[in-house]
């Protein structure tokens, strides 16, 4: 009966492994599909010359709940906001010294995970 009783105890570790692995397959899986749903945008903010703005406030607006978010640039003008939803859609603004950029939308129809949205201040009004 041991020759049985060892092959029963290969099938109990065989089955105890292919459960373990489907469940770490299945939690991939899941992080992979949640990943789906997330993006990221990233841009940079310059003057009417060009020139890349350093301290400029960058807001994202969700039009949904009409959350807002704010960044301030880097010194090379960059911005960027994680975690961002591809089911909504974003309006994006920045300010700096009282010169506005015109607000630009980041759509629910972007297809894009990384969509870049640069930024231009116009004069003062």
């Amino acid at each position: 009966m041991q020759p049985n009783s060892a092959y029963a105890a290969k099938r109990r570790l065989f089955t105890a492994a292919l459960c373990v692995f489907l469940l770490a397959a299945g939690a991939a899986w899941a992080k992979k599909d949640e990943n789906a749903n997330v993006r990221t945008v990233q841009g940079v903010v310059s003057d009417t010359h060009g020139a890349a703005v350093n301290g400029a406030v960058v807001q994202l607006k969700n039009t949904k709940t009409l959350q807002i978010r704010s960044f301030i640039t880097q010194v090379n003008g960059s911005y960027s906001f994680h975690g961002l939803s591809t089911d909504v859609d974003y309006e994006l603004q920045a300010e700096y010294n009282g010169a506005h950029s015109a607000a630009r939308t980041l759509s629910s129809f972007d297809t894009r995970r990384q969509p870049v949205v640069n930024l231009k201040l116009e004069a003062k009004k």
